[in-house]
């Protein structure tokens, strides 16, 4: 009886053991967040993706108790602060910002991670509203003169996005295919850079979300066209794409991603705080000074979505003969 005793104490202590760090493991998740989060995004400071992240990411913080900090990763399209989830731990403190281009990272670059696969998505947020502008002093008055300069001059027309293979990119290279026209695209790390180089003249064109905005109002820009399915009330005289002939709409949907294996209740946890965040009207309003609306999607709807835009994307990258050789 001895030995029994001491065999179901072993037993015990053992189970004891075992069970520790889960109840321990499990506490600490119910506690989260107890230290500040860093939130990485995919442009630079002072940019309206910056602008609208930081309005948010300080609502998420009243409902999470501590610091959202923001920490700007530009370049290489968008893709850097998906990039950093492979490296962090999966324990909610570091999180990112998920443009579009992640979704079409894996057939341009050689990458040894898989955007579905290895991030947790947490919640979508919003999306752009894109277009194309021209100094106000440009001869393009409408895009019917871009298009016809374009043919005339074919490679001569010089535009510039946020980074190649970002969505303003891509869609361009769509639009130029469609109109049949040849395009010079000239790359930058953000919407500051990429609008001083069209104002001074550098370029001849810019596609951006509409960061632009402020430069348009003050008469140094000029719109030919914005993306969305309707046109944009602060620029009603700019038709959309699809009333130029072209059946494209791009607002190019963003959220926020977590490492691979953050535990289910910390991923609950950001998405609640995230979702209340996008509710208060201090975020809508920041989105609505870049014609940008919130577009919510739940943690499982945005997962679908990532898995669904892969795909799609592998079209459209095939189509520009972008893919990277096997």
């Amino acid at each position: 009886m001895f030995r029994r005793s001491l065999l179901g104490a072993a037993a015990l202590a053992s189970l004891t053991t075992l069970v520790a760090p889960v109840t321990a493991q499990a506490q600490a998740w119910k506690n989260f967040p107890d230290k500040p989060i860093k939130l990485v995004i995919a442009f630079p400071a002072g940019g309206p993706t910056d602008i609208t992240m930081r309005s948010l990411a300080d609502n998420a913080a009243k409902v999470l108790g501590h610091p959202v900090i923001i920490e700007n990763k530009p370049g290489a399209g968008g893709t850097l602060p998906a990039q950093a989830l492979q490296t962090a731990q999966a324990d909610g403190y570091t999180i990112a910002q998920i443009p579009l281009g992640v979704f079409r990272l894996g057939y341009t670059t050689k990458i040894n991670w898989d955007p579905i696969k290895d991030i947790s998505y947490v919640i979508n947020v919003t999306g752009y509203a894109f277009g194309v502008v021209v100094p106000a002093n440009s001869p393009f008055k409408t895009w019917a003169d871009f298009v016809a300069y374009a043919k005339a001059n074919p490679g001569k027309l010089t535009y510039g996005s946020t980074g190649t293979l970002t969505s303003p990119h891509l869609t361009t290279e769509i639009i130029a295919q469609q109109a049949g026209i040849e395009l010079q695209h000239v790359p930058y790390k953000g919407s500051a850079d990429l609008m001083l180089a069209v104002v001074s003249g550098q370029l001849m064109a810019a596609v951006d979300s509409t960061g632009f905005a402020p430069q348009v109002e003050a008469g140094k820009l000029r719109v030919l066209n914005t993306w969305g399915e309707k046109r944009l009330p602060k620029f009603p005289d700019a038709p959309t794409l699809k009333e130029l002939g072209y059946d494209i709409v791009q607002n190019s949907p963003f959220g926020i991603g977590a490492p691979k294996g953050t535990p289910p209740e910390v991923v609950k946890r950001l998405h609640d705080a995230f979702k209340k965040a996008m509710e208060e009207p201090s975020y809508v309003a920041t989105l609505a000074k870049y014609d940008m609306l919130p577009d919510y999607k739940s943690t499982a709807d945005y997962t679908r979505f990532a898995q669904e835009t892969v795909a799609r994307e592998k079209v459209v990258i095939e189509k520009l003969g972008l893919a990277k050789p096997q």
